[in-house]
């Protein structure tokens, strides 16, 4: 099963919207989630501390000023054939 990793943090309202997303994309297509809060690893802290939510799905990957409905299908649908 494809997985989508899903960098994150605590009380972030961005974060809350975009695993909704992925949360209604799991109804259609096949992956699972990895939640990976930054404040558990300190270079995730330092590569995304000011791009978060962020979306890694194999080599795609989509920061929060890029992460929206359409571009994260985009992304989910072409990681999925």
């Amino acid at each position: 099963m494809q997985k989508v990793i899903f960098y994150t943090k605590e009380v972030c309202s961005l974060c809350e919207d975009a695993y909704a997303l992925l949360k209604m994309f799991q109804r259609d297509y096949p992956f699972e989630i990895e939640e990976r809060d930054i404040y558990t690893n300190d270079d995730w802290l330092e590569e995304f501390q000011l791009l978060i939510p962020f979306v890694q799905i194999n080599d795609t990957t989509l920061n929060c000023e890029e992460l929206n409905i359409i571009s994260l299908e985009k992304a989910i649908k072409e990681n999925m054939e």
